[in-house]
């Protein structure tokens, strides 16, 4: 049976993570390393340089809180990590959109830039997020 209100914990807990080491790369490649910070013509070249380490920021943050969830039952079941990272997949996909585009903000993107230029990385996030419940299961078994 899933427990939605943990496994939301364990999502949101891993997303704020996730984002708050993204944002945290971005800065440190702009005040330690000296690369380029957003304009009005671009994210900049301390966002640009973190791409490519997103989806692994996923994919060792997610599994964690993955195996914390599935963890928690004392059967843990190949179907339910299945439905959770079906679950958690699907409000990081709503979440980004309105988060990462639809509500403009300093750092939001257009949907082109999200979407498109965002390739292949936002693909692989989320597929890390969708395996990062059954990553857990296998490690909970």
């Amino acid at each position: 049976m899933h427990h939605f209100g943990l496994s939301m914990l364990w999502f949101w807990l891993a997303y704020i993570l996730v984002t708050s080491v993204g944002i945290g790369h971005t800065v440190f490649n702009i005040l330690v390393l000296h690369y380029g910070h957003m304009d009005e013509n671009s994210m900049g070249e301390g966002y640009e340089k973190t791409k490519p380490w997103h989806p692994l920021y996923n994919i060792i943050i997610f599994p964690i809180f993955g195996w914390l969830y599935m963890n928690g039952f004392s059967e843990p079941t190949l179907g339910e990590s299945l439905i959770t990272g079906a679950i958690w997949a699907g409000i990081c996909i709503v979440f980004d959109l309105f988060g990462w585009v639809i509500i403009k903000h300093p750092w939001s993107l257009s949907f082109r830039q999200f979407y498109v230029e965002y390739q292949p990385w936002i693909t692989l996030i989320y597929i890390a997020i969708f395996i990062a419940p059954v990553i857990g299961y296998l490690f909970a078994k």
